[in-house]
Protein backbone atom coordinates (compact mmCIF):
# COMPACT_ATOMS: atom_id res chain seq x y z
CA UNK A 1 0.00 0.00 0.00
CA UNK A 2 3.03 2.46 0.72
CA UNK A 3 3.92 2.44 -2.76
CA UNK A 4 0.08 1.72 -4.36
CA UNK A 5 -1.62 4.27 -3.30
CA UNK A 6 0.88 7.12 -4.09
CA UNK A 7 0.58 5.59 -8.08
CA UNK A 8 -3.28 5.31 -7.81
CA UNK A 9 -3.62 8.85 -6.56
CA UNK A 10 -1.20 10.54 -9.41
CA UNK A 11 -2.87 8.50 -11.68
CA UNK A 12 -6.12 10.18 -10.37
CA UNK A 13 -5.01 13.72 -10.03
CA UNK A 14 -3.56 13.40 -13.42
CA UNK A 15 -7.01 12.28 -15.32
CA UNK A 16 -9.20 15.27 -13.05
CA UNK A 17 -7.35 18.02 -12.98
CA UNK A 18 -7.94 17.55 -16.66
CA UNK A 19 -11.37 18.51 -16.60
CA UNK A 20 -11.51 21.07 -13.30
CA UNK A 21 -11.97 18.11 -10.92
CA UNK A 22 -10.43 17.15 -7.77
CA UNK A 23 -10.99 13.45 -7.60
CA UNK A 24 -11.91 13.50 -4.39
CA UNK A 25 -14.65 10.69 -4.92
CA UNK A 26 -11.85 8.22 -6.27
CA UNK A 27 -9.92 9.21 -3.55
CA UNK A 28 -12.07 8.47 -0.85
CA UNK A 29 -13.75 5.47 -2.82
CA UNK A 30 -9.86 3.83 -2.85
CA UNK A 31 -8.99 4.97 0.49
CA UNK A 32 -12.42 2.81 1.50
CA UNK A 33 -11.47 -0.31 -0.31
CA UNK A 34 -7.75 -0.52 1.31
CA UNK A 35 -9.25 -0.13 4.86
CA UNK A 36 -7.93 3.52 5.63
CA UNK A 37 -9.66 4.65 9.27
CA UNK A 38 -12.92 6.79 8.15
CA UNK A 39 -11.80 9.64 10.38
CA UNK A 40 -8.69 10.42 7.95
CA UNK A 41 -10.50 9.80 4.51
CA UNK A 42 -12.47 13.33 4.74
CA UNK A 43 -8.83 15.22 5.51
CA UNK A 44 -7.02 13.85 3.18
CA UNK A 45 -9.56 13.90 0.52
CA UNK A 46 -10.09 17.37 1.15
CA UNK A 47 -6.25 18.34 1.17
CA UNK A 48 -5.52 16.45 -2.28
CA UNK A 49 -8.17 18.28 -3.65
CA UNK A 50 -7.20 21.81 -2.48
CA UNK A 51 -3.55 20.44 -3.72
CA UNK A 52 -5.01 19.50 -7.35
CA UNK A 53 -7.78 21.63 -8.46
CA UNK A 54 -5.13 24.94 -7.37
CA UNK A 55 -3.30 23.77 -10.77
CA UNK A 56 -6.47 23.47 -12.48
CA UNK A 57 -8.10 26.47 -10.95
CA UNK A 58 -5.17 28.63 -12.47
CA UNK A 59 -4.92 26.90 -15.86
CA UNK A 60 -8.37 27.36 -16.65
CA UNK A 61 -8.84 30.76 -15.34
CA UNK A 62 -5.63 31.78 -16.78
CA UNK A 63 -7.04 30.84 -20.29
CA UNK A 64 -10.37 33.10 -20.22
CA UNK A 65 -12.40 30.12 -19.37
CA UNK A 66 -13.65 31.70 -15.80
CA UNK A 67 -16.56 33.57 -14.90
CA UNK A 68 -16.41 34.39 -10.97
CA UNK A 69 -20.44 35.39 -11.38
CA UNK A 70 -20.92 31.72 -12.43
CA UNK A 71 -19.45 29.92 -9.19
CA UNK A 72 -19.79 32.68 -7.14
CA UNK A 73 -23.61 32.04 -6.11
CA UNK A 74 -22.80 28.71 -5.43
CA UNK A 75 -20.07 29.26 -2.94
CA UNK A 76 -21.98 31.69 -0.41
CA UNK A 77 -24.31 28.86 0.47
CA UNK A 78 -22.04 26.02 0.30
CA UNK A 79 -18.77 27.69 2.45
CA UNK A 80 -20.99 27.64 5.52
CA UNK A 81 -22.21 23.94 4.84
CA UNK A 82 -18.60 22.90 4.14
CA UNK A 83 -17.52 24.09 7.70
CA UNK A 84 -20.49 22.88 9.39
CA UNK A 85 -20.40 19.55 8.02
CA UNK A 86 -16.45 19.38 8.99
CA UNK A 87 -17.50 20.02 12.53
CA UNK A 88 -19.50 16.86 13.03
CA UNK A 89 -18.39 14.65 14.74
CA UNK A 90 -19.91 11.75 12.88
CA UNK A 91 -19.77 7.87 14.10
CA UNK A 92 -18.15 5.43 11.49
CA UNK A 93 -21.86 4.24 10.54
CA UNK A 94 -22.66 7.45 9.57
CA UNK A 95 -19.90 8.05 7.65
CA UNK A 96 -19.85 5.12 5.69
CA UNK A 97 -23.60 5.25 5.30
CA UNK A 98 -22.69 8.88 3.83
CA UNK A 99 -20.10 8.09 1.95
CA UNK A 100 -22.04 4.89 0.39
CA UNK A 101 -25.11 7.11 -0.77
CA UNK A 102 -22.75 9.50 -2.11
CA UNK A 103 -20.60 7.39 -4.19
CA UNK A 104 -24.09 5.14 -5.58
CA UNK A 105 -25.35 9.32 -6.29
CA UNK A 106 -21.85 9.64 -8.76
CA UNK A 107 -22.28 6.02 -10.33
CA UNK A 108 -25.91 7.37 -11.63
CA UNK A 109 -24.23 10.89 -12.57
CA UNK A 110 -21.64 9.01 -14.55
CA UNK A 111 -23.24 5.77 -16.35
CA UNK A 112 -26.86 6.57 -16.80
CA UNK A 113 -27.02 10.69 -17.09
CA UNK A 114 -25.50 10.80 -20.25
CA UNK A 115 -27.25 13.73 -22.11
CA UNK A 116 -26.14 16.92 -20.33
CA UNK A 117 -28.25 19.10 -22.13
CA UNK A 118 -31.56 20.26 -20.68
CA UNK A 119 -34.24 22.69 -21.76
CA UNK A 120 -34.69 24.21 -18.37
CA UNK A 121 -35.61 28.00 -18.09
CA UNK A 122 -35.49 29.05 -14.70
CA UNK A 123 -36.84 32.56 -13.88
CA UNK A 124 -34.44 34.76 -11.14
CA UNK A 125 -36.51 33.31 -7.98
CA UNK A 126 -36.15 29.53 -9.48
CA UNK A 127 -32.46 30.15 -10.21
CA UNK A 128 -31.91 31.71 -6.86
CA UNK A 129 -33.94 28.63 -4.79
CA UNK A 130 -32.06 25.93 -6.86
CA UNK A 131 -28.43 27.56 -6.26
CA UNK A 132 -29.29 28.03 -2.17
CA UNK A 133 -30.36 24.36 -2.71
CA UNK A 134 -27.48 22.91 -4.60
CA UNK A 135 -24.72 24.98 -2.80
CA UNK A 136 -26.14 24.11 0.25
CA UNK A 137 -26.12 20.42 -0.60
CA UNK A 138 -22.54 19.98 -2.38
CA UNK A 139 -21.08 22.26 0.64
CA UNK A 140 -22.13 19.70 3.25
CA UNK A 141 -20.74 16.65 0.96
CA UNK A 142 -17.78 18.38 0.55
CA UNK A 143 -17.03 18.83 4.28
CA UNK A 144 -18.98 15.29 5.74
CA UNK A 145 -17.06 13.07 2.91
CA UNK A 146 -14.57 15.15 1.76
CA UNK A 147 -16.04 15.11 -1.82
CA UNK A 148 -15.33 18.71 -3.32
CA UNK A 149 -18.54 18.61 -5.03
CA UNK A 150 -17.18 19.51 -8.29
CA UNK A 151 -18.22 16.13 -9.77
CA UNK A 152 -21.84 17.18 -8.96
CA UNK A 153 -21.39 20.97 -10.02
CA UNK A 154 -19.70 20.75 -13.34
CA UNK A 155 -22.63 18.79 -14.94
CA UNK A 156 -25.26 20.96 -13.27
CA UNK A 157 -24.04 23.52 -14.74
CA UNK A 158 -24.03 22.05 -18.59
CA UNK A 159 -27.25 20.67 -18.25
CA UNK A 160 -28.83 23.83 -17.09
CA UNK A 161 -27.22 25.75 -19.85
CA UNK A 162 -25.41 27.87 -17.20
CA UNK A 163 -22.34 27.95 -19.20
CA UNK A 164 -20.01 26.14 -21.79
CA UNK A 165 -17.62 23.08 -20.35
CA UNK A 166 -14.90 25.14 -20.00
CA UNK A 167 -17.08 27.56 -17.92
CA UNK A 168 -18.03 24.57 -15.65
CA UNK A 169 -14.86 23.27 -15.30
CA UNK A 170 -13.08 26.82 -14.47
CA UNK A 171 -16.35 27.36 -12.10
CA UNK A 172 -15.86 23.31 -10.66
CA UNK A 173 -12.43 23.60 -10.03
CA UNK A 174 -12.70 26.94 -8.13
CA UNK A 175 -15.76 25.78 -5.92
CA UNK A 176 -13.87 22.39 -4.88
CA UNK A 177 -11.02 24.77 -4.21
CA UNK A 178 -12.22 26.87 -2.32
CA UNK A 179 -14.54 24.30 -0.24
CA UNK A 180 -11.73 22.27 0.45
CA UNK A 181 -9.82 24.98 2.01
CA UNK A 182 -12.73 25.89 4.00
CA UNK A 183 -13.45 22.24 5.84
CA UNK A 184 -9.41 21.70 5.65
CA UNK A 185 -9.24 25.04 8.30
CA UNK A 186 -12.51 23.45 9.81
CA UNK A 187 -10.49 19.93 10.35
CA UNK A 188 -7.12 22.01 11.83
CA UNK A 189 -8.12 21.00 14.92
CA UNK A 190 -9.53 17.94 14.86
CA UNK A 191 -6.47 15.79 14.97
CA UNK A 192 -7.22 13.47 11.73
CA UNK A 193 -4.67 14.70 10.05
CA UNK A 194 -1.73 11.75 9.27
CA UNK A 195 1.44 13.95 8.59
CA UNK A 196 2.88 10.81 7.20
CA UNK A 197 0.06 9.07 5.57
CA UNK A 198 -0.60 12.07 3.70
CA UNK A 199 2.97 13.65 2.07
CA UNK A 200 3.81 10.47 0.20
CA UNK A 201 0.14 11.29 -1.54
CA UNK A 202 0.18 15.02 -1.49
CA UNK A 203 3.45 14.65 -3.79
CA UNK A 204 1.88 12.13 -6.35
CA UNK A 205 -0.90 14.27 -7.18
CA UNK A 206 0.79 17.48 -7.21
CA UNK A 207 2.85 16.08 -10.49
CA UNK A 208 -0.42 14.25 -11.44
CA UNK A 209 -2.13 17.87 -11.16
CA UNK A 210 0.36 19.86 -12.67
CA UNK A 211 0.43 17.24 -15.63
CA UNK A 212 -3.62 17.08 -16.22
CA UNK A 213 -4.12 20.60 -15.65
CA UNK A 214 -1.46 21.32 -17.90
CA UNK A 215 -2.85 19.22 -21.09
CA UNK A 216 -6.24 19.80 -20.63
CA UNK A 217 -9.57 17.87 -21.41
CA UNK A 218 -9.44 17.87 -24.93
CA UNK A 219 -7.02 15.00 -24.75
CA UNK A 220 -8.70 12.59 -22.70
CA UNK A 221 -12.21 10.92 -23.91
CA UNK A 222 -14.19 12.50 -20.69
CA UNK A 223 -16.50 9.42 -20.76
CA UNK A 224 -14.07 6.72 -21.44
CA UNK A 225 -12.53 7.78 -18.23
CA UNK A 226 -15.08 8.20 -15.89
CA UNK A 227 -16.06 5.33 -16.49
CA UNK A 228 -13.32 3.57 -15.42
CA UNK A 229 -12.90 5.99 -12.04
CA UNK A 230 -16.57 4.30 -11.93
CA UNK A 231 -15.56 1.18 -11.75
CA UNK A 232 -13.46 1.88 -9.18
CA UNK A 233 -16.43 3.16 -7.12
CA UNK A 234 -18.80 0.60 -7.30
CA UNK A 235 -15.90 -1.78 -6.12
CA UNK A 236 -15.98 0.37 -3.23
CA UNK A 237 -19.70 0.64 -2.88
CA UNK A 238 -19.31 -3.26 -2.49
CA UNK A 239 -16.54 -3.00 -0.05
CA UNK A 240 -18.64 -0.22 2.05
CA UNK A 241 -21.78 -2.10 1.46
CA UNK A 242 -20.63 -5.51 2.87
CA UNK A 243 -19.00 -3.90 6.00
CA UNK A 244 -22.41 -2.14 6.88
CA UNK A 245 -24.25 -5.85 6.88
Amino acid sequence: MEYILPVLFFVIALIYSSVGLGGGSSYAAIMAIFGISYQIIPTTSLLLNLIVTFFGMINFWKNGYGRFNLVYPFLLTSIPMTFFASSLDLSKETFELFLLGTLILVVIRIYFIKDLKMNIELNWFQKYIFIVLVGSILGFIAGGIGIGGGIYLVPIIIMFRLGTEKEASAAGAMFIWVNSLTGVIARARSGTFDIDFILPLAGSVIIGGIVGSYIGASKFKARTIQKVMGGVIIIAIVFLFKGLL
